[in-house]
C-alpha cells in the first residue's frame, strides 16, 4: 500500500469519533483503538518494503476472445522507493499480454510512485464503519467497510480485514472509484496479505477488469519469496546516535 503514514494520536481519533467516521460499532469492541492500532502497525509499511524483491506470477485471461496469458516477473522496489519489474518469460496471446497485464503493471508503478498520503487507508482519505470481526485462515480479524472521501484514482470502495493481533492488513477487497484509464470502465479486486517479520506482504491478488475494446478479463497475481535488502541503518547509510 502507498503512501507515508502519520501518526494519528488519540486526541484526534477521539475527535474522529465524535465527528462519526467511524459509524455502526458493535458494543463490546472499540473500534477507534483498533484503527488507531491499525496505523501505529502500518505507517512504516512503504519504508520498510523498500530494497525488496519479489517473485510474480500473473495469470490472465480474456472470456470473450477465449484467450490467456501468463507471465512471470521479478518484482523490485528499491531503496528509494521505485517500482520496477523484470520480465522472465510469458507465454499466451498478445492481445491478453498488452491489453490486460501491462496495463495493471503500469497502472501499479503510477500508484507506487505517489509520494503522499492522498491513496494510503487513512481516516483522511476514507471513512470506516465497523462491521464485526471475522475469522479467516484460522486468525481473528476486524472488517471494516471503508469508503473514499474524494474520488481520485487509485481509492476504492470496500472492505479491510485488520489483524486481531498484530493489527496488520489481512484483506482488502472492493471496487475501484475512478477508472486508471479511459479503457477501463470498472476495476474490482480482493488483495491478501501474509504477515512476515512484521510487515504485511501481499500474497494474492484477484481482480475483474471490464474493458471497453475487449470486455469482461481476469487476472489473479501470486507473490512468493519476498527478500529483503539490509536497512539502511545496517548499511552505514544512515548514522545511528552513539550512546
Amino acid at each position: 500500500m502507498p503512501g507515508r503514514f502519520r501518526v494519528l494520536n488519540l486526541p484526534l481519533l477521539a475527535a474522529a469519533l465524535a465527528a462519526g467516521l467511524y459509524a455502526g460499532e458493535p458494543s463490546g469492541v472499540d473500534a477507534g483503538q483498533v484503527l488507531d492500532s491499525y496505523l501505529l502497525a502500518s505507517r512504516t509499511q512503504r519504508q520498510r518494503l523498500n530494497g525488496s524483491t519479489a517473485e510474480v506470477s500473473f495469470e490472465a485471461e480474456i472470456p470473450k476472445l477465449h484467450k490467456m496469458g501468463r507471465l512471470s516477473a521479478l518484482r523490485r522496489v528499491s531503496r528509494l522507493g521505485r517500482l520496477t519489474y523484470d520480465i522472465l518469460r510469458y507465454e499466451g496471446d498478445n492481445s491478453v499480454k498488452n491489453n490486460v497485464i501491462a496495463r495493471y503493471l503500469s497502472a501499479e508503478v503510477q500508484v507506487r510512485e505517489s509520494s503522499d498520503d492522498s491513496l494510503s487507508i487513512i481516516p483522511q482519505n476514507y471513512k470506516f464503519s465497523y462491521r464485526g470481526t471475522r475469522h479467516f485462515e484460522g486468525r481473528r480479524v476486524y472488517a471494516f467497510d471503508v469508503k473514499p472521501r474524494a474520488k481520485r484514482k487509485g481509492l476504492f470502495k470496500g472492505s479491510i480485514w485488520i489483524d486481531a493481533e498484530d493489527y496488520l492488513l489481512v484483506r482488502e477487497t472492493g471496487r475501484f472509484v475512478r477508472n486508471p484509464s479511459v479503457f477501463i470502465k470498472k476495476v474490482q479486486f480482493t488483495r491478501d496479505y501474509q504477515h512476515k517479520d512484521g510487515l504485511a506482504v501481499v500474497t494474492r491478488l484477484e481482480t475483474t477488469v471490464e474493458t471497453r475494446v475487449v470486455g469482461p478479463a481476469h487476472m489473479t497475481v501470486n507473490y512468493a519469496d519476498y527478500r529483503f535488502e539490509p536497512s539502511f541503518v545496517n548499511v552505514g547509510l544512515i548514522q545511528t546516535d552513539s550512546q
